[in-house]
């Protein structure tokens, strides 16, 4: 059934767009509080608004939540890796070469079909295709990742990420001896202005902020191990910013060389662990996963024939 959440404007945000002060509030991202609004699902002291409508400070948001349309991805008996589980959340270890949602040419043999075969209840705000899911690792990028059961527990869990409570950490093999021990990569990420399937940093104001902080954990002469933290979650960061100063993930071969010389079985990219807050009782949780076999022996053949 249908969800309401009403709040009440905090002079903070005053003059700011309904359809960006709903966000992490009542909604996972502004295009999806616009399908609201233009839906009339959203008032303001009981009236209908636009996206464009500036709040003022003690005005009463009311937003209703429809039910979740039926869900088109199938479920699947595919074995999962679970790390946490209750009624209102579920933290997986994903593996290799498994696709998040189903989309052309993956329909099936996703985590989407996995999850509908496992759980009961899955949100329903990412639509028909991405039922639960608050946030995506890429096909060749492993470890702990979560879904949500219903919609009141995404919201909270996407919220997290967007203000940066939660805390993504990774391990990734890179390229090259980095000159640092540790720093940051700032940089814009968008798509590639000449290669529609790659990302790209970009400047002029173009494409979305993204931050990465890394720091060097060991160091194999021309590998690196190292340890990666996001502030925020663009498609590709870390593969796009290490490639971006020189530094990109072995095994990557969109954004680096076409072969590492690694016993890799794709790129040396791990969603390490994964630290939040429960969206129901406020605890906090720390998820943690190893990196799989192949990564490990990428690490045991770089420690053995270190520079």
């Amino acid at each position: 059934m249908a969800e309401t959440v009403e709040f009440t404007v905090p002079e903070t945000a005053a003059n700011k767009r309904i359809d960006v002060f709903l966000v992490g509030k009542a909604v996972p991202s502004r295009s999806f509080g616009r399908k609201l609004i233009d839906s009339d699902l959203v008032t303001v002291n009981g009236s209908t608004v636009k996206s464009s409508f500036r709040l003022s400070s003690g005005d009463r948001v009311r937003v209703v939540i429809p039910e979740p349309e039926p869900i088109e991805a199938q479920p699947e008996d595919i074995a999962l890796d679970v790390l946490y589980e209750d009624e209102y959340l579920i933290v997986i270890n994903k593996p290799r070469g498994m696709v998040v949602h189903p989309a052309a040419g993956n329909k099936s043999g996703t985590l989407v079909n996995a999850l509908l075969a496992h759980c009961s209840n899955l949100s329903g705000i990412g639509g028909k295709t991405r039922p639960g899911i608050v946030h995506r690792l890429d096909k060749d990028t492993t470890g702990v990742m979560m879904a949500a059961k219903n919609d009141l527990a995404h919201l909270s869990l996407a919220r997290q990420i967007k203000e940066k409570s939660a805390q993504r950490t990774y391990l990734a093999i890179v390229h090259g001896n980095l000159s640092d021990d540790s720093g940051t990569v700032v940089g814009s990420i968008g798509r590639h202005p000449h290669q529609r399937k790659k990302m790209a940093v970009l400047v002029d104001g173009r494409g979305k902020s993204a931050t990465t902080h890394f720091t060097v954990l060991e160091r194999y002469g021309n590998f690196s191990l190292v340890k990666a933290q996001l502030e925020t979650g663009r498609t590709h960061q870390i593969r796009v910013h290490m490639s971006h100063i020189g530094h990109p993930v072995a095994g990557d071969d969109v954004y680096g060389p076409k072969r590492s010389g690694l016993p890799l079985q794709g790129q040396a990219l791990h969603s390490s662990s994964l630290a939040f807050r429960h969206p129901v009782t406020g605890e906090e949780i720390t998820c943690t996963a190893s990196p799989p076999e192949d990564f490990r022996k990428a690490l045991d053949y770089l420690r053995k024939t270190r520079n």
